[in-house]
């Protein structure tokens, strides 16, 4: 890959302890605007416990997060919200009685000049983003525990991108979805590339990582085995990192 200047995010050599063992041993990842780069490897391999560093979720032992160059402190969730990065966890953490406008703003509901939730701009704003991401989706006025997996999926996504979301973390987005549900996920990560977001995708199945990622970082035991331009490696490339822990050209 040719030189793309400062990444938008770069997590610089990562480690991280829980009771003795290290679930994350001096791992540096980065990550450009307009790119997806996936996080593989087997259960326990490290990539959910380094991405909730970023998030934080956990506090590191020892690393540095430098956004657009810059170091920042992420200490809680707060301050990595304060970076502009959010998180959607596959249980997407959504209010089922409520509708799409109201999982959008909950929390941070918008108020009318008499300090009432001012419902009708909330829809209003929800339709606005929901327009710009998913056109086809239509079920503004029912509980989100109607929609489909695609769909909440939608939601949840447009909550991130509505409070200037830059930084994305995708937790395995199409896990049980089936293959319509997991195009309309492919398309809105489309999307989200064009205008200018970054995203981690922590992901299982290798053929969504050819198809969504542009670059793959591969753990294993906590360390990273490697990190490979999709667009240059096969899926039995990426399995052999996975399985055997070694860089792709050593994997054959």
């Amino acid at each position: 890959m040719t030189d793309r200047g400062t990444p938008l995010v770069e997590m610089r050599d990562f480690s991280i302890s829980f009771g003795g063992i290290k679930a994350v041993d001096h791992v540096t990842v980065d990550l450009h605007a307009g790119e997806v780069v996936g996080l593989l490897g087997h259960n326990g391999a490290g990539k959910s416990t380094l991405i909730k560093c970023l998030s934080g979720a956990y506090q590191a032992d020892a690393g540095e997060v430098y956004i657009n160059g810059q170091k920042v402190e992420i200490n809680n969730p707060r301050d990595a919200r304060a970076q502009n990065i959010e998180t959607i966890y596959q249980t997407l953490a959504l209010a089922d009685n409520l509708d799409a406008a109201s999982n959008l703003f909950l929390g941070r509901e918008l108020v009318n000049s008499m300090g009432f939730v001012d419902e009708s701009k909330m829809e209003a704003e929800t339709r606005k983003i929901m327009h710009r991401l998913n056109p086809n989706f239509q079920k503004f006025n029912v509980p989100v525990s109607a929609l489909s997996g695609g769909q909440r999926q939608s939601v949840a996504i447009a909550r991130a991108v509505y409070f200037n979301a830059k930084i994305l973390i995708m937790d395995e987005p199409t896990a049980a979805l089936g293959p319509q549900e997991t195009q309309m996920v492919a398309e809105l990560i489309e999307e989200l590339k064009k205008q200018g977001l970054g995203i981690f995708l922590i992901e299982h199945d290798i053929h969504n990582v050819m198809k969504l990622c542009d670059r793959a970082s591969v753990m294993m035991n906590g360390k990273l085995v490697g990190t490979v331009n999709v667009d240059e490696v096969t899926d039995e490339d990426i399995l052999g990192m996975i399985i055997l822990g070694k860089p792709a050209a050593q994997a054959a």
